[in-house]
């Protein structure tokens, strides 16, 4: 009976540490569960009507695999950002993220929700007041923070014809940032020195990002050249240059 008992307890501290190994394992440590579908190889012959059908003991033992779920493609989940997340967004947008992300990385740090009714109701009413409320309690998005950040580290050549008595305005800087910057930016958000830009030289610009954020840009002017116009003379003047016996750069005399 004390043996009996002993072993009992045994089996009862065996099975307890294993709870507590399973209690302490991660989320990532756990094995993938995967469905895996088959069909006999052997078909079951239909039985009396009221009894169960008659198999037997080898040949209906035999399965064929259909499927198997861990081959197949794997779904993603939706979810809510609470915080600016790199390459993914900005709190309270939402994302579509692989599971193993989503429960692993996002929801375990409480980085993101499920999107629930009230989850979505409640973001949709913090961006309101966001858009709505004044400046200071506005919060820069994911997209509008890279646009500053990439403002800060750039510099803008805007082109000056000298022979002409015009000045620099905001349409001809907002042209340039799309032709050489690839980017748009409204007359609205630019802001340029209180004097007009006339002369070439070193100025400024500013530019405000989503009316949040302002950047100011170093705005480097330059005289303008016609390279079309260059380009024509160089090949006007070449064939006379070889006749007054000059030879081209790149030979070399031994």
């Amino acid at each position: 009976m004390f043996g009996l008992v002993r072993r009992n307890t045994s089996h009862m501290v065996c099975m307890w540490n294993r709870l507590a190994v399973y209690a302490g394992q991660h989320f990532s440590q756990t094995t993938s569960r995967n469905t895996v579908v088959v069909e006999r190889w052997w078909q079951v012959p239909l039985s009396a009507e009221g009894r169960p059908p008659r198999l037997h003991p080898r040949r209906h033992r035999v399965y064929r695999l259909v499927e198997d779920t861990k081959h197949g493609p794997k779904e993603k989940m939706e979810l809510i950002l609470t915080q600016a997340v790199p390459k993914l967004g900005g709190r309270g947008d939402t994302v579509c993220v692989p599971k193993s992300v989503g429960r692993n990385k996002l929801l375990s740090q409480g980085l993101a929700v499920y999107p629930s009714p009230e989850n979505l109701a409640m973001f949709v009413q913090e961006k309101k007041q966001l858009r709505e409320g004044k400046p200071e309690d506005r919060v820069q998005t994911s997209s509008g923070q890279k646009t500053a950040e990439f403002l800060k580290k750039t510099k803008l050549v805007v082109p000056l014809h000298t022979s002409i008595d015009y000045h620099i305005s905001k349409e001809i800087v907002s042209r340039y940032f799309q032709k050489e910057l690839k980017m748009i930016v409204p007359t609205h958000a630019l802001t340029l020195p209180d004097e007009p830009i006339t002369t070439v030289g070193e100025t400024w610009c500013e530019v405000t990002v989503n009316g949040i954020d302002t950047i100011r840009v170093p705005l480097l002017v330059e005289p303008y050249e016609d390279y079309a116009s260059k380009r024509k003379s160089g090949q006007d003047q070449g064939p006379n240059a070889q006749e007054d016996g000059c030879l081209p750069a790149d030979d070399t005399q031994a």
